[in-house]
């Protein structure tokens, strides 16, 4: 699977930042440079479908259905999301730290004199720097304090890593102040979104005025209902978050058309 990641980020130019290898499913936290994501995740997994039947003599499919995705638009959920990756082999029970794993790109991050790989921890490190404090020296606190965090899986729970990311950012809520105003991914794809934390405020706010029908209000909840779906999450998701009816969204979205 490394073999066929690296030639794949390769071939596809894909900017790989962490990952993590399980037993039956496996954790990629990179950024596409261009539209052929689709094609780059087929190349991947039915490559290495065909090299596993074929060493192990056996048909038919490999995975149980497609991948599924998440977008990093918030350099604080990026942070998390990597943390999250690199603590799945502790949460699995297959290692009592993430360092001793062997699959994953953990000593990257962690080790000093970590050796040079096709996977960039640096874009994500450069989010801890400040103050000529070590990158990496955060990295390792954040992530032996995160791993006593009760966290779900993302396979049975869509929103596990932001809860994940709210949970460490009460713990560090200063250091996730300074991770927001770096602004990396807003420079990277030239979009600039609000923090996850002004939203939940602009959330609150839109529910404790039950939605009314003045323009500036409607206005406010499409703006609102916007920003969730460049998040990727779905109508029946959002609806959800602002408690109203997926009607409602739908409604508000069309209106503005």
């Amino acid at each position: 699977m490394l073999g066929l990641l690296k030639e794949i980020a390769n071939n596809y130019s894909l900017k790989m930042y962490a990952f993590c290898l399980m037993p039956n499913h496996v954790h990629l936290l990179f950024s596409p440079q261009e539209d052929n994501l689709y094609d780059a995740m087929r190349d991947l997994f039915s490559r290495y479908a065909k090299k596993f039947n074929w060493k192990y003599e056996r048909k038919g499919h490999l995975f149980g259905g497609p991948y599924r995705q998440a977008v990093c638009l918030d350099d604080s959920y990026l942070l998390a999301a990597s943390l999250y990756i690199h603590l799945n082999p502790v949460r699995a029970a297959l290692a009592l730290d993430p360092l001793s794993y062997r699959w994953s790109s953990c000593r990257l991050y962690y080790e000093d004199d970590a050796p040079k790989s096709f996977i960039d921890p640096d874009f994500i490190l450069r989010l801890l720097s400040e103050d000529g404090i070590e990158n990496k020296e955060r990295y390792r606190l954040l992530l032996k304090q995160s791993s006593e965090l009760e966290t779900a899986h993302v396979l049975e729970q869509e929103d596990a890593i932001e809860r994940f990311r709210s949970k460490i950012a009460s713990m560090f809520p200063s250091l996730f102040k300074m991770v927001n105003k770096k602004k990396q991914i807003a420079g990277f794809s030239g979009i600039d979104l609000p923090g996850i934390e002004e939203l939940e405020k602009q959330i609150e706010a839109v529910g404790k005025e039950h939605f009314h029908s003045k323009p500036e209000s409607r206005k406010a909840k499409k703006y609102l209902i916007e920003q969730l779906i460049s998040r990727g999450y779905t109508r029946a998701e959002i609806a959800e978050r602002l408690g109203v009816s997926r009607k409602t969204v739908y409604n508000i979205l069309k209106a503005s058309q």
